[in-house]
């Protein structure tokens, strides 16, 4: 788990591109990408994942007054993106958990085949592969659930007892069943369109997105409310992007250094130390948001029984430098008032 002291290396000089062609971090120089030798970025092919490509793409690409033909977005298939496990509309926990997004794109990397990868970083697992990190952050986006419902109704409070309601994550469902126990859940996955698909021809009466992805894709209009997150606590990261590298690739560290976002980082210092910690993945209904406020960072975090028959919830607040302990103890917080049973689930 990365150290909030990582994270600050952003605050180095920042490379400043020249007409030779290099970039200068320290006191080292940085041969820069062009059209010859273009910066391979590897991402997933759905819309919102070739957004965020072509987002991390033009922040190099301003940085260092590059063309946009200094890099080539390459497009890697992840087993995830399986369409015959998207219609099963199968758990995530069924069939693999969060590295169903990212093994094939990292096993790339780890080949030479891209230089970097980019990521949603509540997808990611905690952990990386031997000779990979995640150190650099784009700024992050609207951190909230969206409500979304084609059928004009206006939110949670306003469903009738047994409508049905799609998603396949275990911390909406978890979350809405502990507050709406008389409302029915169905598995509902696949990218924003899919599920918008899946959702005009009656599969469920509503659905959760997240909002950050709408507002990459331009289509905040979808939203038929932003939930607050006292309402339902987002997932650890959500909203934030992550670029990953080989651990060996100073080229690719130095160019990476300079569109990183602090603030971001800082915040998933904490969020991402919490969900370690709570040992998180798709089979854990977590939650988990780290704001900053001054010089502390506020977080926030939550535990469910997959049924939603129990939250437990915490939050603490400690200077930004020890956002990586707050995290972690938050999450022992969580776990040492859980009650014997509250995580059967895990092993059952």
């Amino acid at each position: 788990m990365q150290t909030v002291q990582a994270l600050i290396r952003a605050q180095m000089p920042h490379p400043v591109a020249s007409r030779s062609g290099l970039a200068y971090s320290g006191r080292m120089s940085v041969n820069l990408p062009s059209p010859a030798e273009p910066l391979k970025i590897g991402t997933r092919g759905s819309p919102l994942a070739l957004a965020q490509a072509y987002e991390t793409r033009d922040r190099l690409a301003r940085a260092f007054d590059l063309p946009d033909e200094a890099f080539e977005i390459v497009v890697i298939k992840t087993t995830g993106d399986d369409r015959a496990m998207i219609e099963a509309d199968r758990p995530l926990k069924e069939i693999g958990g969060k590295g169903l997004f990212t093994r094939e794109i990292e096993e790339t990397m780890l080949q030479g085949g891209i230089d970097i990868a980019v990521h949603s970083m509540k997808d990611m697992p905690v952990r990386q592969p031997e000779g990979l990190v995640l150190d650099c952050y784009l700024p992050r986006e609207d951190v909230r659930d969206a409500f979304v419902s084609q059928q004009g109704v206006a939110g949670i409070a306003a469903l009738q007892p047994g409508q049905v309601v799609g998603t396949s994550s275990l911390r909406r469902r978890a979350q809405l069943l502990f507050r709406r126990p008389d409302l029915s859940v169905v598995d509902f996955r696949g990218n924003v369109q899919t599920r918008l698909r899946k959702l005009s021809q009656g599969v469920a009466d509503c659905t959760f997105l997240a909002m950050a992805g709408l507002n990459r894709l331009g289509m905040a209009e979808v939203a038929t409310t932003a939930i607050a997150p006292e309402t339902m606590l987002p997932a650890v990261a959500q909203g934030a992007i992550g670029i990953e590298r080989r651990a060996e690739d100073q080229r690719a560290r130095a160019l990476l250094e300079v569109i990183h976002d602090l603030p971001t980082g800082q915040q998933l210092a904490a969020e991402r130390a919490y969900l370690t910690a709570l040992d998180g993945s798709c089979e854990t209904p977590i939650a988990g948001l780290a704001l900053l406020q001054g010089g502390e960072v506020w977080l926030r975090g939550e535990i469910l029984r997959p049924d939603g028959s129990e939250c437990l919830a915490a939050e603490g607040r400690a200077p930004i430098a020890d956002a990586a302990a707050l995290g972690e103890e938050i999450a022992r917080q969580l776990l040492a008032r859980a009650p014997q049973g509250f995580f059967d689930w895990r092993t059952g």
